[in-house]
Order: structure tokens, then sequence, then C-alpha cells
């Protein structure tokens, strides 16, 4: 009986001195910023986090636009927020009205109040440099998809700040120093698309293609977009990053993760490399300077979109 018990004892003893594994630590606790939703606007979403650099002298400031095609997505995921914290700079990220609020609202096109909200923050910012130590000069947008694309916005778009307003805010500037961007969509002109990359499908939704009360048809109403072009062309010319750019335009810098293949289908259209290849060529025309990376791509000065943030906002 007791040899009949040897195995199971030695078999237990040694599973007693087996260590269990070791728990996963818990992931670091996101940093809270220096102050919390801070309201530009009435609305529930015209709100921005403030992320302050410690600094003796006024900081430089990224502004920080999130994506979700501008009908999700909100202010909590900070892109390069620790790298520019480290450099010694400040960092804004807001929250803006989507796309189909506007719509619902009867706002036309609905594409009108992310990009004028992401104007309005800048602007509040810029009111509030003298108190967060800000150098008001110094502020360059990043963000990716639709974040990237009302960046480029700020970026090409004319000053729009009104220096007659009664409201000290509108008299800001709405120029930027510099912009960064991830997967930015960098047309908004169906015809363009369609020529860049055939399996484009990605718009429409800025114009009013879609269901408000349903976000998945933000995609699904592309061949009426590109069909009904002309009709809102005018609004196209106005908001559509490409038709923004001029030779007095600050540095922009595009990050695509996959290659390009103009006129080719695309394995995500919506964030194509052909976008930025397509911008980088109509920048070099008008002589606007734009730098291009995606894998294997030549020319590139700045490994990622914190090293080019740093070195243009900091020289």
């Amino acid at each position: 009986m007791k040899i009949a018990l040897l195995p199971f004892l030695l078999a237990a003893s040694l599973h007693a001195q087996t260590p269990a594994p070791a728990a996963k630590p818990a992931p670091a606790p996101k940093r809270a910023p220096a102050i919390a939703n801070v309201a530009y606007g009435t609305h529930e979403r015209q709100v921005f986090d403030f992320y302050k650099a410690e600094s003796a002298k006024p900081t430089p400031l990224l502004f920080f636009i999130h994506g979700g095609g501008w009908v999700a997505g909100d202010k909590s995921g900070v892109g390069e927020l620790e790298a520019c914290l480290k450099a010694g700079i400040s960092v804004v990220s807001i929250n803006y009205r989507y796309s189909w609020q506007a719509q619902l609202a009867g706002v036309m096109p609905p594409v009108q109040w992310p990009l004028e909200d992401a104007a309005r923050a800048l602007q509040f910012v810029r009111s509030k440099a003298g108190e967060w130590n800000i150098d008001k000069q110094r502020i360059g947008a990043s963000g990716g998809s639709a974040g990237a694309c009302s960046s480029l916005y700020l970026a090409f778009h004319d000053d729009m700040a009104d220096p007659k307003s009664s409201d000290p805010i509108a008299r800001e500037s709405t120029r930027l120093w510099c912009a960064a961007v991830s997967g930015a969509q960098t047309s908004l002109d169906p015809k363009q698309l369609k020529e860049w990359t055939p399996n484009s499908r990605y718009g429409g939704h800025a114009f009013g293609f879609m269901d408000p009360n349903d976000r998945k048809t933000r995609d699904t109403r592309f061949a009426e977009f590109l069909e009904k072009r002309e009709s809102v062309l005018k609004w196209i010319k106005m908001y559509s990053p490409y038709e923004l750019v001029s030779k007095d335009d600050p540095p922009v810098y595009l990050f695509y993760s996959l290659a390009p293949a103009i006129g080719q289908e695309q394995k995500d259209p919506t964030h194509t490399a052909n976008y930025g290849v397509k911008l980088q060529e109509h920048c070099q025309a008008i002589g606007s300077e734009c730098e291009l990376v995606y894998p294997s791509a030549p020319n590139v000065k700045h490994k990622s979109i914190a090293e080019f943030l740093i070195a243009t906002l900091k020289k």
C-alpha cells in the first residue's frame, strides 16, 4: 500500500514546489490631463483636455484631433502624448461635434461642424496662451484618419481669424506651425479618389450621403456621391484639404502603414498611401513642403510623427 502511494505523493510534492505563473502586471494608468473637459463651446462635444509640459518659458503645443470618420471616437487616445511632454511640448486633445449630429440638425454640409469645431478649439487654446504658458505661434496639429484630414484642413486653410470681431476668441489665428498625421484622407473629391484608388468608398458622409441615424451607412453611398458630385462641388472646394494648398502653408508630414499603388485597388482604401502620393505631388508643384513616409519610401527625413513634431516645433 505504501509502495502504491509513493508515485502519487512524489507528484504531489513536485506540484507543490512548482511556483504559480506570475500574474501579468496591471496596465499603467493613463496620464491625467492638467485640466480636463475645457469647454470651448456650448455643445457637450465641444470640450478638450490640456496636458501641460513644465517649462520656465512658453512651450510649443501639440493640437491633437481624434479619428473615427467624424462619426465616432473621442479625445482619450492621444497620439505622441508622452514623447511630446518629455520634449517640453504641451498637448491639447479635442472632442468635436460629429457630422451625423450636424446632419440631424439640418446643417449642410455636415462636415462643417467637425472642421469648424477644430478651428474654434484652436482659437480658444490660443486665447489661453498666457495663462497656460504656451507659445501661440508654435502649434502643430496631429491626428489619424478623419483627425488627420481635419489637421490638414487647418494646415492649408487661410487664416480664419476675424480681427474685427467683438469676440476675442474669434480674433485669434487658426494658422499652424506644422501638421503631422497618420492615414490621412487628403481629398474629399470622389472623382479624384476614384482615379487614385478605384475601390474608394469614403467621403460621401461629409456632404450628407449617409443616414445620420445609422453610422454603418457611412461608406455605403460612394456611387451616389460620385454621381452627384457636381451638386456638392462648391463644398468640396471649401473643405477638401487638397483644394486648399498654397505656397505659404506650413510643412506637413504624412505617415501611412502600407506602400502606395496609384490606380490600383487597395486593401484599405480609406487610409491608403495613394492619398499621400497625390497630395505630395500637388504640394511640390505649388512649392509647399510635404514629407511622405510609408514602408520603403524615398527621401525620409523623420522616421516617425513624434520625431517630426519635436524637430519642427522645437527648432
